[in-house]
């Protein structure tokens, strides 16, 4: 009878506790701030842009103005994995630049963020 009791006891304890899990996951290249620090308005060209820069992430026209836009995202998951219920935790931030070019190919604007450094995992999927 008392090893009936430690078995269902046993049972109980794996069912509930099966794992945790961490992950991570990134998208886009890094964006280096000294290609962006070299940018400058109404000087820099569409070709030294491309230069520094690479191939933009994506290509906007916007009342005959070229957006190019940079981006690179980083998500943190962390899990908690049961057998009948799974609970996870998915924040995600983005570093983005967008570069606005005039007509004739000259910066107009630089537009960017970088968010990335302070995501964090947080392993409780219930509020902070």
């Amino acid at each position: 009878m008392k090893t009936r009791r430690y078995m269902v006891l046993l049972l109980l304890v794996v069912a509930l506790f099966q794992g945790c899990a961490f992950s991570r996951g990134t998208l886009g290249d890094d964006i280096k701030a000294e290609a962006v620090s070299l940018i400058q308005k109404g000087v820099t060209t569409k070709a030294e842009i491309l230069n520094l820069l690479g191939a933009p992430d994506r290509l906007l026209q916007l009342n005959g103005r070229d957006v190019f836009q940079y981006y690179r995202y980083d998500a943190k998951a962390g899990s908690l994995l049961l057998i009948l219920l799974n609970f996870t935790r998915l924040s995600i931030k983005s570093d983005d630049l967008f570069v606005i070019l005039n007509r004739d190919g000259l910066v107009e604007d630089i537009i960017a963020s970088k968010r990335t450094d302070s995501l964090r995992f947080r392993f409780w999927p219930f509020g902070e």
